[in-house]
């Protein structure tokens, strides 16, 4: 196996390429076999009337090259002896779901993602849909890629198939409870939403929805990153023409949503987890809920404010799942877009985060831009991206200029003043320094931005 082709794909929380080159069936096939023979190994010590442990989910998105994938996944599982479940079309979040739901060893689901549609890749789950990444088996995956292909087990792995939208629909049903009707713009960006939607949320009678590219084509209407303000603008216009009160756009798997208010201004993922936070905490006093370190401080004020405990985590799923797992959280919030759910059994979702997002709105018969209002109360810089060559030495020297801070290094490094603060981190998919900062006033924040600004460099662009 050509190793150049292998350090292409394989990331640091999944596996992610151009197709058919470098990621084609021929590679799909031994990821399939070197996850199976992973995981087997792993699961060795598991009760076998407790876990179904020789059984693997497979699933894919609507991505023109995902059926062809997903079926030399299954090949590759089946050569090493281990059962394939087929759960056929679904979202990222589905197949969490199923794994939990049938106690199965694992997953993988075919996906790129948000990126563009010549891409394709995979997302690896172990059991209890734990994360596997660069450090919790992804690189031994990768190890075993490299190597010469194994002899086909005696006998096959058994194939079968399930439809789980049922049992998933009553699942992600349990956290939609509307208490006025709503109209809300959707756009599922020509992604998996598109299938849930309708099955989940449009029968729905006190949501009134305004569909926006729903239609599963294996094309898009326009990129599926709700990240990016350009992908949100068919949204923001529906929103203003239908007079909605509010709207929601998620990315191609569906894991990911980003909202915007009733005059179509983008709400801050972090202001949501906030959001939400108060939500949760009523019905779980005293809970721990988890947020990424990029977040706003009026996260972490919110938590503690509703009586929770907040808890401060590095980017990144591996770690937020993690994290909320560890500490029996009811609740994890990323600025990314990925919103956790103990009850969701530690995973995320897309679809259950619509479902908390609108029942809490219904609840108040203020604009939403009045409700999240309080909240806004820090001035935040977004996320600015550096090109640095020596990027460990860049974040020493801003240590060594604020030191009179309070300083961690929970995930790159963290400055942190009373008024403001900033983290500056490594991408762990770009070879980037990733900036972000904020103050108690948007004087004060522009002005720290442009002096930490300029002991980085010129932004990236």
């Amino acid at each position: 196996m050509n190793a150049a082709a292998l350090d292409q794909i394989f990331k640091a929380y999944d596996i992610r390429g151009v197709y058919p080159d470098p990621l084609n069936e021929a590679i799909a096939r031994r990821i399939g076999r070197a996850t199976a023979d992973f995981l087997r190994q792993q699961n060795a010590d598991a009760d076998p009337a407790v876990r179904r442990n020789n059984m693997l989910v497979v699933g894919r998105d609507m991505r023109p090259s995902s059926e062809a994938l997903a079926l030399a996944v299954t090949e590759g599982i089946r050569s090493a002896g281990m059962d394939c479940l087929d759960v056929g079309l679904i979202d990222t979040p589905l197949i969490y779901f199923a794994i939990n739901y049938g106690g199965f060893s694992g997953g993988i689901q075919t996906t790129a993602s948000h990126n563009p549609v010549n891409y394709n890749g995979f997302k690896i789950s172990g059991p209890a849909a734990r994360p596997i990444g660069e450090t919790t088996g992804l690189r031994e995956i990768k190890r075993l890629c490299g190597e010469p292909s194994p002899s086909p087990a005696a006998a096959p792995g058994a194939l079968e198939r399930q439809d789980f939208t049922a049992a998933y629909r009553q699942h992600v049903l349990r956290f939609l409870k509307p208490v006025r009707p709503l109209t809300v713009a959707v756009d599922a960006s020509n992604g998996m939403a598109g299938q849930f939607l309708p099955d989940i949320f449009l029968p729905e009678p006190k949501l009134n929805l305004v569909p926006l590219n729903l239609e599963i084509t294996g094309a898009f209407n326009h990129p599926p990153n709700p990240l990016v303000d350009a992908n949100l603008r068919q949204l923001q216009e529906a929103v203003l023409s239908s007079g909605a009160a509010f709207g929601v756009c998620f990315d191609g798997d569906a894991d990911r949503c980003v909202f915007v208010d009733e005059q179509a201004r983008v709400i801050r993922c972090d202001i949501i987890t906030a959001l939400l936070a108060r939500h949760f905490l009523k019905d779980h006093p005293h809970a721990t809920v988890v947020y990424d370190l990029r977040s706003s401080r009026v996260v972490k004020e919110e938590i503690e404010n509703a009586g929770g405990i907040a808890r401060r985590e590095r980017v990144g799923h591996a770690f937020m799942k993690k994290a909320l797992a560890d500490s029996h959280g009811v609740l994890g919030g990323e600025l990314s877009g990925h919103f956790y759910f103990r009850d969701n059994f530690n995973c995320d979702s897309g679809a259950i985060a619509f479902a908390c997002v609108a029942s809490v709105f219904s609840q108040y018969d203020v604009p939403v831009s009045q409700v999240l209002k309080p909240l806004l109360r820090w001035h935040g810089s977004g996320e600015v991206n550096f090109q640095v060559a020596d990027k460990d030495g860049a974040m020493a020297r801003l240590a060594e200029r604020y030191q009179d801070a309070a300083i961690d290094y929970l995930d790159g490094v963290t400055v942190e003043y009373d008024t403001w603060w900033f983290n500056v981190r490594k991408s762990n998919t770009e070879p980037l320094l990733r900036l972000n900062l904020e103050a108690n006033t948007a004087e004060a924040m522009k002005k720290k931005l442009e002096e930490v600004s300029r002991q980085l460099g010129a932004a990236a662009q």
